[in-house]
């Protein structure tokens, strides 16, 4: 219980289980904000009312994770200024004008056409409110554009230099387009939306296989099979991209990923490991499944590499990512479930093609409903994985090969530190309970098909008057 002493530890607890608690919110309303954008121009393409019918019903999740995320968000960008003061003194001048722009620019238009979006809908023309589901939409997404920005500067960092401890902004833009920015602002962008596919579709085939509202639920989860055959293969592209990446910027986090200690010279082929023990006391794995040669196409779809694969041997140990086995089985566990997702989507296709999921008959398969109902957590997963992934990775720097994480924590007590997290724990556990109770009242009532639909005149019901005689009396 030696880390209940140290700040250090405390410290990147405190931020690792805000930042994955965080995560969980806004990975959906991402992604399900393009989905509410895509139903609601079908509706005033087609003015099928169903359309109309999944747009308030979805809204309502929506809004829902929209703010506990907005709950759980807010005391991450007060610990860059109360847990590690010295990294936001000495990278500030860049780093915390991206986290401007992203409460001010992103966050602030998806707040500000919030209200329209959910309000708005019997009171604004209905282009003005589709006009403000969009922007609803660019707002959340923009949101992810400005923080993964921000962390992929921390992973390269680019567009000017640190003198004397901190640094100097040279090239501003050439800041924010820093190496690693295109590939993971692309896959970031996937992954939300693969995600909140997955849990449509999953919610979609939990009504289904009840058989409740089957034609309506079949719609959706066929909308969102539509978008998910193009998703799901290309987010396993750019992930590719991504790992390609870091073989070429980030040597000890890519020896981490794959547990490799010794290196592998260029011009060789090299075994990839599907499954090893990784034991960082004897630099060694204690066991190992290899695949012959097959690192280089991994890499580079080639079978000799054109670079070195470093291993961790190369680096001293204070310079090397701690933790290799939670770094190995996170890259396979987000690698794997690329796959299986892209599985449930080729299988869901076949169906398809066979007319097995026309409303009539769409309950009966079963199994197939339930892939997608086990398949709605995995994006979470895969999405949480890549993230340890990618910061895990990185230690012991904070800014890679610039500012070490040792010196980059404010120095507290470890008892304020320890306090502060236990809040923490105690707060977004209740958040947490909270958001499934009132997301379970949710699914469980359904959409409401008595709402109005905006454009459409009620029918009046005349009743003819009757004569009702005079009482009075006769003066």
């Amino acid at each position: 219980m030696d880390f209940l002493s140290d700040t250090l530890v405390l410290s990147r607890m405190q931020f690792a289980f805000t930042a994955i608690f965080h995560m969980l919110w806004p990975v959906l309303t991402t992604g399900m904000a393009i989905y509410l954008v895509i139903v609601e121009g079908l509706w005033l393409k087609t003015k099928n009312p169903t359309y109309y019918y999944h747009a308030r019903f979805w809204a309502k999740l929506y809004v829902l994770n929209f703010g506990i995320g907005v709950a759980s968000g807010s005391p991450m960008a007060f610990q860059f200024g109360t847990n590690w003061a010295p990294f936001s003194e000495s990278v500030g001048d860049f780093f915390g004008s991206v986290l401007g722009f992203e409460a001010t620019m992103a966050f602030m238009l998806e707040a500000g056409f919030l209200g329209i979006m959910l309000f708005g809908w019997e009171r604004v023309p209905p282009v003005i409110h589709y006009i403000a589901t969009i922007l609803v939409a660019v707002g959340a997404n923009l949101s992810t554009f400005w923080i993964l920005i921000a962390n992929s500067w921390m992973q390269t960092p680019a567009g000017g230099e640190f003198i004397e401890g901190k640094f100097i902004v040279s090239n501003y833009f050439g800041a924010m387009a820093n190496p690693f920015m295109i590939k993971s602002v692309s896959h970031m962008f996937l992954a939300t939306l693969e995600t909140s596919l997955f849990v449509i579709g999953g919610i979609s085939a939990w009504y289904l296989i009840n058989k409740r509202h089957t034609e309506f639920f079949s719609k959706s989860l066929k909308i969102v099979l539509v978008v998910a055959i193009a998703i799901t293969p290309l987010q396993i592209f750019v992930g590719h991209l991504s790992a390609e990446q870091v073989y070429h910027y980030q040597p000890t986090k890519l020896a981490a990923m794959e547990a490799q200690w010794e290196t592998i010279p260029a011009g060789e082929t090299g075994d990839w490991s599907l499954l090893a023990f990784p034991n960082e006391k004897t630099e060694s794995n204690n066991w190992e499944i290899k695949i012959p040669n097959a690192l280089g196409y991994i890499l580079e779809f080639k079978p000799r590499l054109s670079a070195p694969v470093l291993g961790l041997k190369e680096f001293a140990p204070i310079d090397r990512p701690k933790m290799v086995g939670l770094i190995y089985y996170a890259f396979r566990l987000m690698s794997g479930i690329a796959f299986i997702l892209v599985g449930v989507v080729i299988a869901s296709v076949i169906q398809w093609l066979r007319g097995k999921l026309s409303s009539e008959n769409i309950s009966q398969q079963k199994l197939l409903l339930l892939s997608w109902i086990w398949s709605a957590p995995l994006g979470y997963l895969a999405v949480e994985s890549g993230w340890i992934v990618r910061c895990v990775g990185r230690q012991p720097w904070t800014v890679y090969g610039q500012i070490r994480t040792a010196d980059a924590v404010s120095n507290l007590p470890a008892s304020n530190v320890l306090t502060s997290l236990s809040i923490f724990l105690i707060i977004y556990t209740l958040l947490f309970f909270s958001a499934l109770f009132f997301g379970s009242r949710i699914i469980k009532k359904g959409p409401n098909f008595d709402l109005p639909i905006p454009g459409e005149e009620l029918p009046v019901t005349l009743n003819p008057a009757q004569h009702i005689p005079d009482s009075r009396p006769v003066n």
